[in-house]
């Protein structure tokens, strides 16, 4: 018997890494997952290998989000879990970045999350409950020189979780988010420090001296979207290795 048997699963950002590895864990656990990405062939590719749906998916368009909900509820008939894990990546000092630059990463990762909880909000109170977890970043609990794009959508999505859980508990509806540190997915090749090759540099900083692989965050998403977490909602879940002290 599965942990998620007989939920249904809506994972954003879903064709690679993080998201990819969710969608794997869940399916594992018995969820119908529909996985959503702008990377289609990606996408496909991925859904096809745990047997799950694939759909195309700008998670800053609305109507987009609302025709995702829509395919998912004509598909599987609910809408138990929703993993608002799509996001990007770009570093940039205040000075240095451009305003064009900041807005792309507040759009996905920022507005793209609201849209997402608005999305599902209905059907989740309709149906009195479900689970909505929203990844942040442990750049949502303090702030680095040279990401003020990233952490500030970082700390937004921490508060509107936040809002979230406040608005739907009544519904028997629990928002959290995850705040992972250093994951070994192709992001994390985009950091500056990664691609000075400082790896061994930054692994002194963590306690448990590696980076996390996505499975360990997707394991708690997957405690999260289940039953066991009946009673975790307006949380802030660290999983970094002991980096955020």
């Amino acid at each position: 018997m599965g942990r998620l048997d007989g939920k249904v699963a809506l994972i954003t950002g879903g064709a690679r890494g993080q998201g990819a590895k969710e969608g794997e864990v869940f399916a594992r656990e018995g969820a119908k997952v529909v996985l959503t990405d702008v990377l289609d062939e990606e996408g496909e590719k991925a859904a096809a290998q745990i047997g799950g749906d694939y759909l195309h998916h700008d998670v800053t368009s609305e109507a987009e989000w609302e025709r995702a909900v829509a395919e998912t509820l004509s598909r599987h008939g609910s809408l138990d879990v929703l993993i608002n894990n799509a996001g990007i990546f770009r570093s940039g000092t205040t000075e240095g970045t451009e305003l064009d630059d900041y807005r792309l990463v507040i759009e996905i990762n920022q507005v793209g999350v609201f849209l997402g909880m608005k999305a599902v909000a209905p059907q989740m109170k309709s149906q009195n409950g479900g689970s909505i977890v929203n990844i942040s970043s442990v750049a949502g609990l303090e702030g680095q020189a040279g990401t003020i794009a990233y952490t500030a959508s970082k700390w937004a999505v921490r508060g509107m979780t936040k809002v979230a859980a406040a608005e739907l508990g009544r519904y028997g509806v629990r928002v959290n988010s995850i705040h992972p540190g250093l994951i070994e997915t192709p992001m994390m090749e985009e950091l500056p420090a990664i691609q000075a090759g400082k790896l061994d540099r930054i692994n002194r900083l963590i306690l448990l001296g590696r980076p996390a692989q996505a499975e360990e965050v997707a394991n708690l998403a997957l405690f999260l979207a289940s039953d066991e977490a009946s009673y975790c909602t307006n949380s802030e879940f660290v999983v970094d290795g002991g980096v955020h002290r």
